[in-house]
This record gives C-alpha cells, sequence and structure tokens, in this order.
C-alpha cells in the first residue's frame, strides 16, 4: 500500500528479495547462504538476451563459513543468472577477501574497502552488507548471550545500536536494568 496515497491503483514492477539461511554444522562452525534476486513483472530486452517476465535478472549467492566468535572462515560466491553472462560472472572470486573478517568489528567498512566499486560486484557487495545482522538473529539467545554482556565486563552488544535499545530508555531500563543509564541532567541557566 503506498505510503501518501493508499487509493491510487498500482502495479509491481521489480522485485527484489535477500535471503539469509543460517546451518549449525556438527563441527561447531556455522554456515551462511545468502542470496540475492531480481526478478521483473515484464519481459527486458538485456545485453545477452531478453529476460522473460519472473526469470531472475540477477540471481547472486554467497556462501560463507563462521565461527562462533564470527570470524569468516570460509568465503565463495556464485552467480547464477546476470545481465552480462561471461562478464558479471569473471571476479573471480573477490569474495574469498572475507576470510579473516570479523561480522562484529568494522565488518561493513572492511568490506568497502576491499571490494567497493569494480573491485567486486555491486549486488553481492550490497548483500555483504545485511550478514552482520542477519547472522546475529541466528546466534542471539542461543549461541550468543544477548542479556548479559561479554565476559570483559561490556555491556551486550545491541545496546546504543538504535533507537529502541539506547541505554537511556525505557526498554534498556525494563530490561536491560543493570545496563541502564539515566539520562544526563539539562543544564539550567538562572538568570
Amino acid at each position: 500500500m503506498p505510503a501518501d496515497h493508499p487509493s491510487i491503483p498500482r502495479r509491481l514492477l521489480h522485485r527484489r528479495a535477500l535471503d539469509v539461511q543460517v546451518f549449525a554444522r556438527d563441527d561447531g562452525l556455522f554456515d551462511v547462504e545468502a542470496s540475492l534476486t531480481d526478478t521483473k513483472t515484464h519481459d527486458v530486452p538485456l545485453a545477452g538476451e531478453p529476460r522473460k517476465a519472473g526469470d531472475p535478472i540477477h540471481e547472486m549467492r554467497l556462501l560463507l563459513t563462521v565461527d562462533a566468535s564470527l570470524t569468516i572462515t570460509a568465503a565463495t560466491s556464485q552467480t547464477l543468472w546476470m545481465p552480462y553472462v561471461g562478464a558479471c560472472d569473471q571476479h573471480g572470486d573477490a569474495y574469498a577477501q572475507l576470510v579473516g573478517l570479523n561480522l562484529l568489528k568494522g565488518f561493513r567498512q572492511a568490506v568497502q574497502e576491499r571490494l567497493r566499486g569494480t573491485r567486486g560486484c555491486t549486488h553481492l557487495t550490497e548483500l555483504c552488507l545485511v550478514l552482520p545482522t542477519a547472522v546475529l538473529q541466528a546466534m542471539a539467545g542461543s549461541i550468543i548471550d544477548t542479556r548479559e554482556g561479554d565476559a570483559d565486563g561490556n555491556p551486550p552488544f545491541q545496546l546504543d545500536r538504535c533507537h529502541a535499545l539506547r541505554r537511556d530508555g525505557e526498554t534498556v531500563a525494563t530490561f536491560y536494568p543493570r545496563w541502564h543509564q539515566k539520562k544526563p541532567a539539562r543544564a539550567t541557566t538562572v538568570s
């Protein structure tokens, strides 16, 4: 439903679907399978061959293995559908450069440094950017303790990362009282 005029008729032109699945392995590692798929509701003339409505314009995957600390131990990519066959799929495996990065520590910046622009694929690089929060969702509460903070006495990673989990807010006061901080008093001036 459109936000500004709910009564105006409309038709779907394009759909981008992102999917991230995380699997626990029996060896203690985790496989992350992320995909990006673009489809259109109408035929599209492409450089190589016309693409029929509903057939992917892009279908790309990132396949990662991470350890319990969320450090990437293996990484590869697949380009299954692309507009420029023989070009889009010829990036070598630039995404092997993700190995050694930690999803919680400077990951997005490191991805941009290694893979932005002509160093990688626009769509696969964009897909990388959703991985930290998606993988955290898989691990939160079962593999990663999201309530008590870390062994060094730091607060849970999610605090102060969005408006709902402000350390001076009601949500933190209610669900994370140990980590709640009162709002600083406003300075008053006497005239």
